[in-house]
């Protein structure tokens, strides 16, 4: 997502994602920027929405490393352009890997990671939020206009999964990023400087 070096502003919000590779990535890193100008946020589908958590980082960390020990890696297909009607999210939704999604979010939804969530977990990788409401539907056809010009593969192997942290200024921090079925972790941020 994003990297704050002096990491002053860190908030107690934390997340689990999977950042969605290449050529599928910048493809939708465009589409964002030009739903959502000046967004910045890497392409990725979300196992745990942020949440405030009440454990260390440290520890949660430690259960998030363990955990992804006990799910193997798995394809994800992106499908269609849709809408969340209560939340007017601007979102592609998820076909096969879907069920994969739900266990691990179900599995890592606990111990210092839990949290009730305003919304059910549903995966699907966000192309624009918080809109007026008078542009959701233009920019609906505009996303799944440009959707449908993509020309690539829409599936991806979901295979290392990265817990990050929230800043005052919206930005996400990777702290750390394991691979799925392994004992194979590592550190992508200084944990020591993590608490909020």
């Amino acid at each position: 997502m994003c990297s704050d070096p002096n990491g002053l502003d860190r908030i107690n919000s934390y997340a689990i994602v999977s950042y969605i590779p290449e050529p599928l990535a910048g493809y939708l890193d465009r589409l964002r920027q030009e739903l959502v100008p000046n967004c910045f946020l890497r392409a990725h589908v979300t196992i745990l929405p942020p949440r405030p958590i009440t454990s260390t980082p440290e520890s949660a960390w430690n259960q998030v490393r363990f955990l992804a020990r006990r799910f193997s890696p798995f394809k994800l297909d992106l499908t269609s352009v849709e809408l969340f009607p209560v939340s007017d999210v601007i979102h592609i939704s998820v076909g096969a890997g879907f069920v994969q999604m739900e266990q691990m979010h179900d599995a890592m939804d606990a111990g210092g990671l839990k949290f009730k969530e305003l919304h059910g977990y549903h995966p699907h990788v966000t192309l624009a939020q918080d809109l007026k409401p008078d542009e959701v539907d233009e920019l609906v056809d505009v996303a799944r206009q440009r959707w449908a010009g993509f020309a690539f593969e829409r599936s991806f192997q979901v295979e290392t999964i990265t817990f990050v942290q929230s800043t005052r200024r919206k930005q996400w921090i990777d702290l750390g990023e394991c691979k799925l079925g392994r004992d194979d972790a590592r550190l992508v941020g200084d944990l020591a400087t993590t608490r909020a």
